[in-house]
């Protein structure tokens, strides 16, 4: 095709031409553009598709079958970490084994023991009993101190009546004689003055003058006796119970003083001088402070 051969012509012939051309380079580019992607694409994908192929080993062949099973890539993994473990661990103990000294003490020493090649903690003993457990956690500092205080009278109001005249202990009377044949021949019935019958008593032991001028018809009967002494004995064992119970009402509520002690606010905690037990609460010393 030829131009025309006015000026004017020449010129919009001539800017159609490039801009033709301007959009070929523009079409080949953006066709040059989406061949790349598509390969970067597909590329991506077969990347991926080896990435999740399955990787097969082998089994063991039958001719070797008697050897069991053949060992796989992921189970000598597992078989050398466990193996490296092993072998830093004793290399540690080696070493601090080396390093030892000699004169090197801690209380878990002490405090654990061996049982069947096994490390074992020597149980601790337990600062409260069960019931003082129950009563801390259920119960609070004002109605351990008023249920103590109630044990308390009813200990004194037992005591004042019974005296513990009759109570279970071991006593000795010592008489003192000047010879061997006086000690021999001692008669304790004859020494204090009294019926042989009532030497085993240890209170109301009446004297043979006493019991001259005593109305006998009057006396009580052996069996209403007996059932006095029952019922004192009984009386016996129910003071022995409310003084234990008076005094684990008082450790609890010792404890209990103790605790609300060191929740409170100070500028240095206090050190423990002795930890606590069931029969003793734990003893700690605060700093002295100066009171303005």
């Amino acid at each position: 095709m030829h131009p025309p051969s006015s000026s004017r012509w020449n010129y919009r012939w001539l800017s159609c031409r490039i801009s033709k051309f301007i959009l070929l380079i523009h079409v080949f580019t953006a066709k040059r553009q989406l061949t790349k992607h598509l390969k970067r694409k597909m590329a991506s994908l077969r990347n991926a598709f080896k990435s999740n192929k399955a990787h097969r080993e082998r089994h063991q062949p039958e001719a070797r079958a008697h050897l069991g099973f053949l060992e796989k890539k992921k189970d000598y993994r597992e078989r050398a970490r466990d193996f490296n473990e092993k072998k830093g661990a004793l290399k540690g103990l080696h070493k601090r084994a080396l390093n030892k000294n000699p004169d090197e003490f801690y209380f878990h020493m002490i405090r654990s023991r061996m049982e069947e090649g096994e490390h074992v903690e020597t149980p601790k003993e337990e600062e409260c009993t069960p019931e003082q457990l129950k009563l801390m956690q259920t119960q609070d500092l004002k109605y351990i101190a008023h249920k103590r205080l109630v044990e308390s009278k009813k200990i004194d109001k037992l005591q004042a009546q019974l005296h513990l005249v009759d109570a279970e202990k071991p006593n000795n009377h010592v008489f003192f004689v000047d010879t061997k044949e006086e000690a021999k021949n001692l008669n304790v019935a004859e020494r204090l003055q009294t019926h042989p019958s009532l030497l085993s008593r240890k209170s109301n032991r009446p004297r043979l003058e006493d019991l001259k001028k005593m109305d006998l018809s009057k006396i009580l009967n052996d069996e209403t006796t007996e059932n006095v002494a029952e019922e004192r004995m009984k009386s016996y064992r129910q003071l022995e119970k409310r003084i234990a119970r008076e005094k684990q009402l008082m450790v609890a509520q010792q404890k209990m003083e103790m605790k609300k002690m060191l929740r409170a606010k100070s500028c240095k905690p206090p050190v423990r001088i002795a930890p606590g037990t069931k029969s003793t609460p734990p003893i700690y010393k605060w700093k002295h402070e100066r009171k303005r």
